[in-house]
Order: structure tokens, then sequence, then C-alpha cells
């Protein structure tokens, strides 16, 4: 078995990428279009929109998570949002979606950012249990809401 590298993904990533990234909003209800997850990950890559960390077993992709950057106004300092992360089948149970989590945070830290927030389906247990395990915390302060446009 080869190691499993995880890195920060780059434009030259995009193959690697797009069926995973495909696959996850499958998960979500989404329907296949490669085209399209293509040109959304080609565009958040061109214009510097979000930071993407690869978990690949040599040249085979095995995850991916997304951080989105934002700011907080209280704070005065930078924030990211994980909006994606997804492990494919032949991953899991590999303690890759820990390592993504980690090399997230890792990099939020060295940049100086102070939070990185998410957020995931109310069913979603077995997720809930891998950030619980990883050390985030629930908001217990803040109730979330959305302006559908």
């Amino acid at each position: 078995m080869n190691p499993i590298t995880i890195r920060q993904a780059v434009l030259t990533d995009l193959d690697a990428l797009v069926p995973l990234f495909n696959c996850y909003r499958q998960f979500y209800g989404c329907v296949n279009d490669l085209t399209a997850a293509r040109e959304f990950l080609k565009a958040r890559f061109q214009h510097g929109e979000s930071v993407l960390f690869l978990a690949s077993d040599e040249d085979n992709p095995l995850g991916f998570t997304q951080l989105y950057p934002s700011f907080s106004s209280i704070s005065l300092a930078r924030t990211f949002i994980l909006n994606d992360l997804f492990v494919a089948p032949a991953g899991r149970r590999q303690g890759i979606a820990t390592r993504l989590l980690a090399a997230a945070a890792d990099y939020a830290r060295n940049i100086n950012a102070v939070r990185l927030s998410l957020s995931t389906e109310i069913t979603n247990e077995t997720a809930q249990a891998l950030y619980q395990s990883a050390g985030w915390q629930q908001d217990e302060q803040f109730l979330v809401y959305h302006l559908k446009l």
C-alpha cells in the first residue's frame, strides 16, 4: 500500500479534483455534471477564491477539502469557511478526512486566521462525530439563517 499524501492543490490538479468534486455534489443530491464541476473549480483557482487540499495515494485521488476565505469584523481577522470535505469510498476508514481537516487547520493557523467554520446536515451523524473528534465544537451561541435568492 502506498502512503497517502495531503497537499495544497493547484490548477494542474484539476483533472484529479473534478471527479471527487462531482461525487461530493452527487452525495448532496446534485446531478452528475463533470463539465459544471470542472468550470466551477477552475474559476475558483483562476480567481483565487478558494484553497483546496487534495489527498492521494500516489496518482490516485482519494479526497479533498475546500476552504473559502472570509473575515470577522469583530475579530478584525481572516476566517475560513470549510465548505466541502469528501473522501471517495476507496479511501474511507483510513484517516483521510481527519488529515484533510488538520491540513486545513494548519493552513489557516499559518496565515493567522482566527477561525474555521463549517456546517453539515443535521442527519449526518458520521460527519458530526468526525468533527467533534477533531476538536470542532458546535455553535451554541448563534443561529444561522439563509435568504434564498
